[in-house]
């Protein structure tokens, strides 16, 4: 199998889980038919969108190649048909979820690194690839986003970028070590649901009682 047919089957399995995630969210939401495809569609295909105008590579594989719009259209579907059976399935909605977040870490920081994008770059448009379906699922479902809140998701595909770009630089472009990186940003995501972990947040002091001068936060 040729590096170019990996990257397709990573993507377009990406593609899949992300259109499930996006799919079970909408349920959820009591979405009607056109609304859970829709959200099934933006969740798994946005960030490709954005990797794909980014890098000028027009027009988005999503709408160029058949296959990327059907295979999110028919996930979503089978979703909304089969959720009663996956409602009980949380857990592997979650363990999707991640393996979706490591396989377009992979594919779109190579895109971009392939496309002359510089190093930096490169990890921020591999980074935002991943997250950026996700992103649009929660926003369209009225839910705080995963990367705005205290989960590992966003430092967990960041790290897997870093890892690619590291790669690339020195030529471990097969498909072990690429893989590799896979297994990395979901091991990191799902180690941190499964400890806990969670950036550290802003810790705001209670207000204070009596004569308090609001300006020098002083007493009279």
């Amino acid at each position: 199998m040729t590096t170019s047919t990996g990257l397709l089957l990573a993507d377009l399995t990406g593609v899949a889980v992300f259109a499930a995630s996006g799919a079970s969210a909408a349920v959820a939401k009591r979405l009607d038919l056109f609304g859970v495809a829709f959200v099934g569609f933006v969740a798994a295909l946005g960030g490709g969108i954005f990797r794909d105008l980014v890098i000028d590579e027009v027009p988005p594989l999503a709408f160029a190649d058949w296959r990327y719009a059907a295979t999110a259209a028919i996930t979503a579907l089978a979703v909304f048909w089969l959720h009663p059976q996956l409602a009980r399935l949380r857990t592997t909605v979650l363990v999707l979820d991640a393996a979706g977040l490591g396989l377009f870490t992979v594919t779109g920081t190579l895109k971009a690194l392939d496309a002359g994008v510089p190093a930096v770059g490169a990890c921020l448009i591999g980074m935002l690839t991943a997250i950026g379906g996700g992103l649009c699922r929660d926003l369209l479902t009225a839910e705080i986003p995963v990367v705005l809140r205290r989960e590992i998701y966003a430092l967990a595909a960041l790290a897997g970028s870093v890892t690619v770009v590291l790669l690339y630089v020195t030529g471990q472009t097969g498909p072990a070590p690429l893989t590799a990186a896979v297994v990395l940003v979901f091991g990191l995501r799902l180690i941190a649901l499964r400890r806990r972990w969670s950036a550290p947040v802003a810790t705001l002091r209670p207000p204070r009682t009596g004569g308090a001068d609001p300006r020098t936060d002083r007493e009279w």
